[in-house]
């Protein structure tokens, strides 16, 4: 099964995406939803959605907000079924306890917190226990979530943005925020999206990536640390398959399975064996075969060809998985005792990850009950997730 977290795509898929993309207000009936778009393991601050192979969605963790979209507002120590949502092909978790789901119709539905209008209904300050429809939003192929903001890819290759706009998160040359989406400047023959924090990437048909939102620590990589209105391209890249984009850093894989990062780079994320900081691209040495990487706060990750799982970076909360807590590790370590991973998400302080049988597993910190274990216990190894 193949399946993605924050923004793959091969070679072979701009081809089938290509097909996908048909001239602005073309009418879609049912758009599917390409293996590499479909994202089944998210992570917000503090709960986790999972979307099984069956298509039914899962959640635990926080609840306080009505981030796990079950009409309770409660927390779940252990994973528990949403049944208020069906036919859902892709899903996405905020990391200011929002959640976004996709249907296979093209249609979006939101729940959570919506303090600047993050789930697009047209209110704000409204927190949803239940799904609700974001407005006016169709044909959509692909969702991510960001801090205060959200993001919806149509299969006419545009993308919409909507919620907070202080940093430019939505891309549309305001910085006022937005209760339903509008359309991001200037992108077109996007393929691929993801977001974290306050800013986001982009791939386009051709594999250049571009980007928009927050530039204080050159997370845009265009060479500065300028925060501009509409998106920029990041510069020097090419023939790029997937993207992440973290907290103030941001990565990307080439096609050839090699690992580039900017941003910010003070804590180790980039893997690099520095801590110094780039605003453009830079290679990470000793990453080969990447299929899949992971941007966060302070720190990294990636999958292998062959399914074992790396990280580095900030592990004061253990999210990285070796077994220890406290230490900074400035290039990949493996995380212990995994293989056949397909899927990885993480947070500040905890991680998510499913292997190939479709067991998830999750460590780092649990005061949220984050890890799904039915405990409030941290792991500094994988623990697996009960309930699924």
């Amino acid at each position: 099964m193949m399946m993605r977290k924050k923004g793959v795509i091969s070679l072979l898929t701009f081809m089938l995406i290509a097909m996908l993309v048909v001239p602005a207000g073309t009418a879609l009936g049912n758009p599917t939803n390409p293996p590499q778009l479909k994202t089944v393991l998210t992570t917000g601050w503090g709960h986790s959605l999972f979307l099984k192979a069956d298509d039914t969605l899962w959640a635990w963790g926080d609840g306080n907000f009505g981030q796990l979209g079950n009409g309770s507002g409660a927390s779940s120590a252990v994973a528990v079924q949403n049944t208020l949502v069906q036919n859902i092909i892709d899903v996405a978790a905020g990391d200011a306890h929002h959640s976004l789901a996709l249907r296979s119709d093209g249609i979006v539905f939101a729940w959570g917190t919506n303090g600047v209008g993050q789930l697009g209904d047209g209110a704000t300050y409204i927190n949803r226990n239940n799904p609700v429809q974001v407005s006016n939003l169709t044909d959509v192929i692909d969702v991510e979530a960001g801090f205060y903001h959200s993001l919806a890819l149509k299969s006419d290759g545009t993308v919409w943005a909507w919620g907070s706009n202080v940093y430019s998160e939505l891309g549309d040359g305001t910085t006022t925020n937005r209760s339903t989406p509008v359309q991001v400047s200037g992108l077109s023959n996007i393929v691929s999206i993801s977001t974290k924090n306050y800013h986001s990437l982009a791939i386009k048909s051709d594999g250049t990536v571009w980007a928009w939102g927050y530039n204080t620590d050159g997370q845009l990589g265009d060479g500065t640390t300028t925060t501009p209105l509409t998106p920029v391209q990041v510069s020097g890249l090419s023939n790029i398959s997937y993207v992440s984009a973290g907290s103030t850093h941001s990565l990307a894989i080439k096609s050839d399975g090699t690992v580039w990062a900017w941003g910010n780079n003070t804590t180790g994320q980039f893997g690099d064996g520095t801590t110094t900081s780039h605003t453009t691209p830079v290679q990470i040495p000793g990453l080969s075969n990447v299929k899949v990487v992971e941007a966060d706060w302070h720190h990294s990750l990636a999958i292998k060809n062959d399914g074992t799982l790396w990280a580095w970076g900030y592990n004061d909360a253990g999210q990285l998985g070796d077994g220890t807590t406290g230490s900074t590790y400035l290039s990949p370590v493996q995380v212990a005792g995994l293989s056949g991973v397909t899927a990885v998400s993480t947070s500040a302080t905890f991680t998510v990850a499913q292997k190939s049988d479709g067991t998830v597993w999750a460590w780092g910190q649990n005061y949220w009950r984050q890890l799904g274990d039915g405990t409030r216990t941290d792991h500094y190894s994988p623990a697996q997730v009960t309930g699924l």
